[in-house]
């Protein structure tokens, strides 16, 4: 949902997470020589640019879906329960048919092969800007076959975190909430997905 942010703003506030350097470099130079972009942030892992949320507001960020750490969705799952979260656009070069059926499922507004022109990334991110979702071809059938769909906006990110490895202890504090509350959310994550422990659960979110 647009904020008066998004819609009082002159221009789009971009930000850009990439893994690869030569990428990273590339966007840079594209976004600052389009007028209609102002580009707010750059960052090589999912961490870094969450963090860089805090502090720098974007309307639209541009996330590689390959990226550390959890794979873009480790990004989109995190940002589902903020309500001044940017719309993300995965742009990956990663060549698998599934990818647009998963970011969509986890909450992407959009998806840009880099085999596209950088002309049609710059349009999608003003796009986008403008409250547009753009996709290839999904057949949205198949998100709903997501076994993760059952779960709870924070549910989604206990359960992001704990694939990457961080301890109960760990997500608690980063999410501002006590050890228990992790262990709740836990719990009814692994009764909606039908597993007995974390490992369990954490197969099913690396999968869908």
């Amino acid at each position: 949902m647009a904020n008066h942010s998004r819609q009082e703003s002159a221009t789009i506030r971009v930000g850009i997470a990439d893994k690869s350097p030569l990428v990273r470099a590339g966007l840079r130079h594209l976004f600052q020589n389009d007028d209609r972009f102002e580009l707010v942030t750059v960052c090589n892992d999912g961490k870094s640019f969450l963090a860089s949320l805090d502090k720098q507001p974007l309307d639209v960020a541009i996330s590689g879906w390959v990226i550390e750490p959890g794979r873009g969705k480790y990004i989109l799952d995190q940002l589902r329960g903020r309500t001044e979260a940017p719309r993300i656009i995965i742009y990956t070069g990663a060549d698998d048919e599934n990818i647009p059926v998963l970011a969509m499922a986890h909450g992407a507004a959009a998806f840009v092969s880099k085999r596209e022109e950088t002309d049609y990334l710059l349009d999608t991110v003003a796009s986008v800007a403008a409250g547009h979702m753009v996709f290839p071809f999904v057949d949205v059938r198949r998100i709903h076959l997501n076994p993760l769909t059952t779960l709870t906006h924070r549910e989604m990110e206990v359960l992001a975190a704990a694939a990457t490895g961080q301890t109960t202890k760990e997500i608690a504090t980063a999410q501002g909430v006590t050890p228990n509350t992790v262990k709740f959310h836990l719990r009814n994550i692994y009764e909606k997905l039908g597993v007995s422990n974390r490992s369990q659960a954490i197969a099913i979110y690396l999968k869908s």
